[in-house]
């Protein structure tokens, strides 16, 4: 027995943060938790302490020392093994219910369908560094990159977020093909902030009531 881990996925600006807001308001009164459980909101990269230092390193946005695609990667796998054994696996063991802004499907989407990385060395880096624990409900947000540059407009750009459409639109193929394979609830984020929500809170009551 453990606590329950959902994850949700898109490309930027898809609405993760909003949703993940406003669902973890609603889950402690959806009759879904156990009254003594708690709601753990994190992110990736920088779900833990030594993690929010590695996000600094990989979203700077200032030219110098860009790492190269496989340091990249290793970067976000270290970030991820620090979030799994210090933020997520503690939580679920205490039968509280993690929601996360990315896993380890975005690692696959931005590096390895985004910068072209080999898939198999991510999936086996995967394989070590996420010690058997994987996600209870996936959900992804989807939009068209042309939407996702769009809202963000106005503001200023990570070093991902400045890759261009180009990338993004490798980076959102890559999520739609992991979505079919994987069997994710599948949401378009296009629609009105509400819709949205009341579509996420009908996936989570069907998989979990």
């Amino acid at each position: 027995m453990r606590g329950k881990f959902i994850v949700i996925e898109g490309i930027d600006g898809c609405g993760k943060t909003t949703q993940i807001k406003e669902i973890s308001e609603w889950l402690p009164n959806s009759g879904l938790m156990h009254k003594t459980s708690k709601i753990i909101k994190t992110r990736e990269p920088g779900g833990s302490e030594f993690g929010k230092k590695l996000r600094e390193i990989l979203l700077a946005n200032n030219g110098i020392n860009d790492p190269d695609p496989l340091t990249e990667l290793l970067i976000y796998s270290a970030d991820r093994s620090e979030h799994i054994s210090k933020v997520i696996k503690p939580s679920l063991n205490r039968f509280d219910w993690v929601i996360s802004d990315r896993f380890c499907d975005s690692t696959l989407a931005y590096q390895g369908y985004g910068r072209g990385l080999d898939q198999q060395i991510i999936k086996q880096l995967e394989n070590i560094v996420c010690q058997e624990i994987k996600p209870d409900l996936t959900i992804f947000l989807e939009i068209s990159p042309e939407m996702s540059i769009a809202r963000r407009e106005n503001k200023i750009p990570d070093r991902i977020e400045s890759e261009g459409i180009e990338f993004l639109q490798k980076v959102n193929e890559g999520f739609k093909l992991i979505a079919k394979e994987k069997n994710w609830e599948i949401i378009s984020a296009s629609q009105e902030i509400k819709k949205v929500s009341a579509e996420i809170k009908d996936s989570l009551l069907k998989h979990f009531r």
